[in-house]
């Protein structure tokens, strides 16, 4: 993808979750003769209850209401998944193979989403047009029969086609492809902008992916910030196959939320889940996680009873939560140097990633448009 505008000729992205690695192979791709540094306390293969990419579920079932940019941002991806899993170039990335055999960790498979209220009450409607925006993108909603609801429900729908992310496989094939293009990646820790940019003098361009780091980078400390903690299983893949992925809970975003998504590639089955704004506990939660397993298999009987479960991993990651929603935008501040910041993505960061990183490409041209007329 060529640019008109003037390429930077060092890039310094600060983060390697989903954001910042999805976020250097679309910078990279428009700009193939740019200096690119990656810059991260964790990379792809940390366990860190402050990286967050390795814990989400993960899926793709949009949060985005907003008949407006988020919503783009998550139908961009939606549209780079399927284009990646069906084996075409997307930013110069492309898998080996195709389907469900690909190397990337993302599969598609289809969904069952229950809701206990009102389709009104349940925030996965668009205000200003008052339909589901995604309706068309994932095949045609379907309304579930009677027969089909567990007890209690209000109502559900089954999604014909979605994805869902082996985040293990999926980041080191993300990091895969950055290096492969002589991205370089530092493992180091920082606690400003202002120190990156002094240990890193060559620096002609920031973008900021930092996730909750961005509460304590000392001249971002951005106080909309805060992290909201999930807790799930990872379990092993049971004797009977599951068909589909399920979802059940009063609304779209809900601190009850029941999930159960199996990971492609031999990933097991994430079961969850919860949601604890304000709370930076690294704590397991015993009674939480004996609800969960009973919620899960209640959901999806092919589970069987939650003492036959095969339990892998118990896992705990804080989602990068952000009043009026992420934060991308370009800013100069005190730096003599343009920064991008990407970051506060919530529990969205995988199903938005490509179409925020697309943003920021955006924002980059426009910064160095301008700066390229002064």
């Amino acid at each position: 993808m060529a640019s008109s505008t003037p390429d930077p000729k060092h890039i310094t992205i600060l983060g390697a979750g989903v954001i910042g690695l999805t976020t250097s192979l679309v910078l990279s791709s428009t700009y193939p003769s740019a200096h690119i540094t990656v810059l991260a306390t964790h990379f792809p293969g940390d366990r860190s209850l402050h990286y967050c990419s390795p814990w989400a579920g993960a899926n793709w079932c949009s949060f985005a209401h907003d008949n407006g940019p988020l919503e783009a941002y998550d139908a961009t991806t939606f549209q780079r998944f399927g284009a990646l899993i069906d084996g075409q170039p997307v930013f110069g990335c492309r898998a080996v193979n195709s389907g469900e055999g690909n190397e990337l960790g993302l599969g598609r498979m289809g969904m069952w989403a229950v809701f206990d209220a009102e389709i009104g009450e349940t925030g996965i409607l668009t205000e200003e047009t008052g339909e589901v925006w995604y309706d068309a993108l994932v095949g045609g909603l379907k309304p579930l029969s009677v027969e089909q609801l567990p007890k209690d429900a209000v109502f559900g729908v089954e999604f014909p086609t979605t994805f869902r992310i082996n985040t293990q496989v999926y980041l080191t094939w993300l990091q895969g492809q950055a290096l492969s293009r002589g991205i370089q990646f530092v493992r180091r820790t920082f606690t400003s902008v202002a120190d990156v940019l002094a240990d890193c003098p060559e620096t002609t361009l920031l973008v900021n992916c930092t996730g909750l780091g961005s509460l304590h980078l000392t001249d971002v400390q951005d106080k909309n910030l805060y992290p909201t903690r999930g807790q799930t299983f990872l379990v092993a893949e049971p004797k009977m196959p599951i068909e589909r992925m399920y979802l059940r809970s009063p609304a779209r975003v809900d601190p009850t939320t029941t999930y159960i998504f199996p990971r492609p590639l031999g990933g097991g089955v994430i079961l969850g889940g919860s949601r604890g704004d304000n709370d930076w506990s690294g704590e397991w939660d015993e009674e939480l996680g004996q609800d969960i397993l009973r919620r899960c298999c209640a959901l999806c009987p092919e589970l069987g009873k939650p003492e036959d479960l095969q339990v892998i991993a118990q896992n705990i990651g804080l989602r990068p939560s952000r009043k009026g929603g992420p934060r991308i935008e370009a800013e100069r501040g005190t730096w003599k140097v343009p920064v991008v910041h990407c970051y506060g993505h919530a529990g969205a960061g995988y199903q938005s990633s490509w179409g925020t990183a697309e943003r920021v490409l955006e924002l980059v041209q426009q910064t160095l448009s301008m700066s390229s007329k002064l």
